[in-house]
């Protein structure tokens, strides 16, 4: 079986997620370099699209790149206080010329697909005053989201889009980041996903310093975080973050790990999934909402991902991904009627309501247990899944009292010994267990003990 999903996969899981997340509310922010890539028009397309489609889609471009320059062109230097911009009196009119073409944008892709795109004033915003000495002048911060009026478009089936301009109550102006309006937008609209698209190279290895543990697939990208693996990642690279160190692999992968911030942020506050993608991949958006794959790094803080026992409606699935494992000789043929007798012995990792591995813990008697019958979905494989559904049974069987656990394998003796399995005679195993052993496969045993 080849490991990428198969056509028909990918449309199951497309119309899996569109059931799920049809009418729920995404929050987009959009890099501004985003905007001068040659596939911008596309990811545009593809906003329209969901917004066609029943999604509520709400937009946020980022203008720092389009600001700075629209400021050079008028003979101002671009001032900045660590981070953040500092927005004087003179510079003002600029940058909000520059904050409305960054949202103008949009508004194109968005009419050639016949969807209405809504740029207006929904952030009343205060000013940040003094900070480490610097009259910060213009630059402001959210005070509030005019949510009625945000949500009365979204019903409508309209895009609002947020420039990062702000005015207090009296009509003054200010320039706010467009991160912490994406941010407060998907927390105060209770969005069920808020998207960072740029163009870095994402979470991956080899431009970021990855805790052990952590699973990358064969690109080296991190597909998936929870809250905690995300901050143990950041604080692997608290270094590279605050700009301590200035290598280029550093430099390249400080934008994701803001973002990366931001989300931990995000689900702390309430929001179900955030994903950091790159806008500059043909249809990333679509692959990373219709594919449990995706494009980019999903960070999660419902349950997502998780191991529990079986069902009877499972055991149909549980045998689509056994199958070809038993076709090949490497697991034992099972029947429905077979895994229905032991279904208690039986779990299942279950992704976003998919089964995509399986396994057993059979009770042999004199305190041993047999972990049996791993099988993965192929295309889930640098995720890790069979190593987790092998510790989750280890637990399990520490749980139960067992003394040791064992397997037999005819094709996987490197993979067991990595999860600290030894070699074992066959003489060792349990009675029951020595007289079910059948010689003609001649499978090599081995455990761990407990």
């Amino acid at each position: 079986m080849e490991k990428s999903l198969s056509q028909v996969d990918l449309i199951r899981e497309a119309f899996h997620y569109k059931s799920r997340f049809q009418g729920s509310t995404m929050v987009f922010k959009i890099d501004f370099p985003v905007t001068e890539d040659p596939l911008f028009p596309s990811l545009v397309k593809d906003l329209a699209l969901l917004s066609q489609t029943g999604f509520r889609v709400l937009i946020v471009p980022g203008a720092k790149e389009m600001i700075d320059t629209v400021l050079r062109e008028n003979k101002i230097d671009p001032q900045y206080n660590g981070s953040l911009r500092i927005s004087s009196a003179k510079a003002m009119p600029f940058v909000q010329m520059a904050a409305f073409h960054s949202a103008a944008c949009y508004m194109t892709g968005l009419s050639s697909s016949r969807v209405e795109g809504v740029i207006g004033n929904f952030i009343r915003a205060r000013g940040m005053g003094v900070i480490n000495g610097f009259d910060m002048e213009h630059t402001g911060t959210v005070d509030k989201l005019y949510l009625d009026s945000l949500k009365r478009i979204l019903g409508l089936g309209m895009i609002p889009i947020l420039p990062c301009i702000g005015w207090n109550s009296s009509g003054k102006p200010y320039n706010v980041s467009s991160d912490e309006i994406a941010l407060q937008a998907a927390v105060k609209l209770n969005a069920n996903k808020l998207f960072f698209v740029s163009l870095s190279e994402g979470i991956k290895k080899g431009v970021h310093i990855i805790p052990e543990g952590i699973q990358t697939d064969e690109n080296g990208r991190i597909t998936l975080l929870n809250t905690q693996e995300a901050k143990a990642l950041l604080e692997a690279n608290d270094r590279a973050i605050s700009g301590v160190i200035s290598d280029t692999k550093s430099a390249r992968g400080q934008r994701s790990l803001k973002e990366l911030a931001i989300a931990v942020n995000a689900l702390d506050a309430g929001v179900e999934r955030v994903h950091i993608i790159n806008g500059g991949e043909e249809g990333a958006i679509l692959k990373e909402l219709f594919s449990n794959l995706g494009a980019g790094t999903m960070i999660h803080a419902d349950e997502y991902e998780s191991i529990r026992e079986i069902k009877t409606r499972d055991i149909a699935d549980i045998l689509r991904l056994m199958e070809p494992l038993m076709q090949q000789g490497i697991l034992v043929r099972r029947t429905a009627e077979d895994i229905q007798n032991k279904k208690q012995d039986y779990a299942v990792f279950v992704i976003d309501s998919q089964i995509r591995a399986s396994g057993a813990l059979h009770d042999w008697g004199e305190e041993q247990a047999e972990i049996a019958a791993i099988a993965t979905d192929p295309a889930y494989t640098d995720m890790g899944l069979g190593r987790r559904m092998v510790r989750y049974f280890i637990d399990k069987a520490k749980k139960q009292n067992f003394k040791r656990v064992f397997v037999l394998t005819t094709s996987s003796p490197d993979w067991f010994e990595s999860l600290g399995f030894r070699e074992a005679a066959v003489e060792t195993l349990p009675e029951m267990k020595r007289q079910a052993y059948d010689q003609n496969r001649n499978s090599k045993v081995f455990s761990l003990s407990l």
